[in-house]
């Protein structure tokens, strides 16, 4: 299991050294969720704050865009040069075009699904793609509760995936920590994202350590 804590929940007042120590600790990507205050009710990060980031981190991000006008916030942290940068289904009109711009910048492109969008909203363009991150709360803010019947849309997702593109990875995002890791991989996740409890842990490197299942 691949270990992304979510900035989101970091404290942002000295978030140059929690930046330090979750790459210090032994993640593995620095979840960046970037909230335009239209597609969700809330605003969060902007590229300025994100290159800041960019600069502490010594492992690469992972850009998580849950805007309206995809391709402009695509254009706007390309630059920073992320490994990956994942985009709502929900909004895009275009995604296999915009799939394919974020792969011609250099960069890994996925996909993400609110706990209310179907597995199957990505069947055709799996093949695409290189991961499918699956909301297991309501975008928009952190601290909530895991939606336990995303765990089936996982398997789902798995069962598809192992046909179409078995390198495509599965990430979880919300309400994810120790409690429920191993049914988690269990079901087909690959990399979780993992931000309050991380965070709020008396030690990061003990949240990391028991989410490396």
């Amino acid at each position: 299991m691949l270990v992304a804590p979510s900035v989101l929940s970091a404290d942002f007042g000295n978030l140059e050294r929690d930046v330090k120590a979750i790459c210090e600790a032994g993640c593995d990507l620095v979840h960046v969720d970037v909230m335009d205050g239209h597609f969700v009710p809330n605003l969060t990060l902007g590229p300025v704050v994100v290159s800041a980031i960019a600069a502490s981190a010594t492992k690469p991000l992972d850009i998580h865009l849950m805007v309206e006008n995809n391709t402009f916030f695509v254009e706007l942290f390309a630059p920073l040069k992320p490994e990956f940068i994942s985009f709502h289904i929900e909004e895009e009109k275009n995604p296999h075009r915009l799939i394919q711009y974020i792969r011609s910048l250099g960069i890994r492109p996925a996909i993400v699904l609110n706990p209310h969008t179907p597995a199957e909203a990505v069947e055709y363009l799996l093949s695409d793609l290189d991961m499918v991150l699956v909301m297991s709360v309501n975008p928009g803010f952190g601290g909530q509760s895991f939606i336990d019947t995303v765990v089936e849309k996982i398997k789902r997702l798995d069962s598809l995936r192992k046909c179409i593109n078995p390198d495509c990875l599965i990430e979880i995002d919300g309400g994810v920590s120790d409690k429920n890791i191993a049914m988690l991989k269990d079901a087909g996740v690959d990399v979780c994202v993992a931000g309050s409890y991380v965070f709020k842990h008396e030690s990061f490197k003990k949240a990391i350590d028991s989410l490396h299942v």
